[in-house]
């Protein structure tokens, strides 16, 4: 039997400190997966760019921020920052929050990608049945879509990508 071995490294660098994370639950990976999954065939259909998802880093200008959001997604004409690893600022980050990383992921990982120019922030909060799409403005993030419950959430970046979040959280798909 052949054994694989993957450099998989959950080591994200936050304000120049080595934060550790855990690996991700089922059910989190589950809705990164959906989302992904439909945010890749509409930026496939209308050759936007290209979806990435974790873990793979994205370095900033500097090395006190190497973070590793759940997905990213990079515009064609932005692409040359995509390299060994992502170099460079991405056009639109997601966390998928978990129970022990909600301040990490609302606070912390939101000041940086809104220092860097990241132009659209998506945070999804399970418990909460929670999608809300931030986008930059004067160099500030505020709420450009949100679906709490049910409903549907609206890419500015990603041009006429909407995404039902009963798709995103398995509601009524009995998975």
């Amino acid at each position: 039997m052949q054994t694989i071995e993957a450099d998989l490294d959950l080591t994200e660098i936050i304000n120049g400190e080595e934060v550790m994370g855990p690996s991700p639950f089922g059910k989190h990976q589950r809705i990164v997966f959906n989302l992904a999954s439909i945010m890749r065939q509409y930026v496939v259909e209308n050759d936007l760019g290209e979806v990435f998802l974790s873990p793979l880093d994205v370095i900033f200008e500097d090395s006190t921020n190497r973070l590793q959001p759940d997905i990213i997604f990079i515009r064609k004409a932005n692409m040359a920052i995509f390299q060994d690893w992502i170099r460079g600022v991405p056009d639109m980050v997601c966390e998928v929050v978990s129970p022990g990383t909600y301040r990490k992921d609302t606070a912390v990982k939101r000041e940086i990608y809104e220092r860097y120019r990241v132009a659209e922030y998506w945070i999804v909060i399970p418990e909460l049945l929670t999608f809300e799409i931030l986008t930059l403005e004067d160099n500030k993030y505020i709420t450009h879509s949100v679906a709490e419950l049910e409903g549907v959430v609206e890419s500015k970046v990603i041009d006429g990508l909407k995404v039902n979040i009963r798709d995103i959280f398995s509601i009524n798909h009995n998975v």
